[in-house]
């Protein structure tokens, strides 16, 4: 069973999107070619591509969880781009011999792959001059203000001290720079960039994030769920200004290309 099944639905819905300045960092990268192939590897509900689509020709989602594959192909039906949706991890994916992708992303979901079997795979089915970008922003679990404090605090009232990854499952934190796993690999050349991102939340999208996430999603909760969801919207509704609930975050877009 997967850490996120149950949660594709508040995905779609909750995840916040991608940074207009990510979107067009990458799209620079594949500017001055006339055909460009996207390879996006733990899509999700299709976040980036979706970002994308008017700046490729065409798309490869990779995604092992068929329910958030469904809700990527939702989100990209009707594009006017060539999307190819494929239900298998990154360490599997398997593309024909003469594919060669022109840009491949990796947004919030590096941290679950084996990323050194991951980076060893791509050099295979990659052209000469493509870019590999790894980005991400970290979560609210993450987040470090006085209300996701004291949100963090009630989950862990719940679910204990420890972050959950899903039922039965201890989060492991990365303990090693994305830079460096990526200067190790093929895709040598690496830039780090860091944007900052200010995020407004009301209290019926942080509910419906955390139901999104494997540290907080629903059938964690059990019979108790009903019960945290109340005292969490209390939480938040005491917590909010005039302005919402903000969150200021650094989303991290660290780029590799071959040496």
């Amino acid at each position: 069973m997967s850490q996120f099944d149950t949660t594709a639905p508040f995905y779609a819905a909750y995840r916040p999107g991608i940074p207009k300045e990510a979107v067009e960092l990458l799209a620079r990268r594949v500017a001055d070619k006339e055909h460009r192939v996207l390879l996006d590897l733990g899509s999700g509900t299709g976040q980036v591509p979706l970002a994308l689509a008017g700046e490729v020709t065409e798309i490869d989602v990779v995604e092992q969880d068929a329910g958030m594959l469904d809700q990527a192909d939702k989100a990209l039906a009707g594009l006017p781009v060539a999307v190819r949706l494929h239900n298998t991890s990154a360490e599997e994916f398997t593309p024909p011999a003469s594919y060669r992708a022109d840009l491949v992303t990796v947004c919030r979901a590096f941290h679950w792959m084996k990323q050194d079997v991951v980076l060893s795979r791509l050099e295979g089915m990659t052209a000469p001059e493509t870019t590999v970008a790894v980005m991400g922003d970290g979560s609210l679990w993450t987040a470090r203000t006085e209300w996701t404090d004291a949100l963090r605090a009630l989950i862990q009232e719940y679910l204990g001290e420890e972050r959950r990854a899903g039922a039965g499952k201890k989060y492991a934190a990365h303990d090693r720079p994305y830079s460096e796993i990526l200067a190790e690999s093929a895709f040598s050349l690496v830039e780090e960039h860091t944007i900052a991102v200010e995020r407004k939340w009301r209290t019926e999208t942080v509910i419906g994030y955390l139901y999104s996430t494997s540290f907080a999603a629903r059938p964690l909760f059990g019979e108790r769920v009903e019960d945290f969801e109340r005292r969490a919207r209390a939480l938040l509704d005491e917590h909010a200004t005039a302005d919402g609930l903000v969150e200021h975050a650094s989303f991290q877009v660290v780029l590799g290309r071959r040496g």
